[in-house]
């Protein structure tokens, strides 16, 4: 539980994705200064870091948009209504995931 009133929103999946992230990034700056596959392999790499911060935050070990109940600020707390869509999520809709209250509207 965090000692300060606000949810910083560390999540699962954003930091998992941010790791994969930053090795794709340091592989594309080897490529910049000389490694010319490196630019290649850490574009790849990059993209997979898209890709899984979406699976992940499609399992449940994500957070929707705008802060979340108090209980579920801990670092591991999987969001068990994602499975239905988060309201206003991009990667929600782009997964065909709209709750029911965003579809009547």
């Amino acid at each position: 539980m965090s000692a300060h009133g606000y949810d910083e929103g560390h999540t699962v999946a954003g930091w998992a994705g941010t790791a994969v992230a930053a090795v794709g990034a340091s592989l594309a700056g080897l490529g910049v200064v000389g490694w010319t596959p490196g630019i290649w392999i850490g574009a790849a790499v990059m993209a997979a870091a898209a890709v899984l911060t979406w699976a992940l935050h499609l399992a449940g070990w994500g957070k929707g948009p705008g802060p979340r109940p108090r209980a579920h600020w801990a670092m591991g707390a999987r969001d068990h209504t994602a499975r239905e869509g988060h309201a206003e999520c991009l990667g929600c809709r782009m997964a065909g995931r709209r709750p029911a209250a965003v579809r009547s509207r």
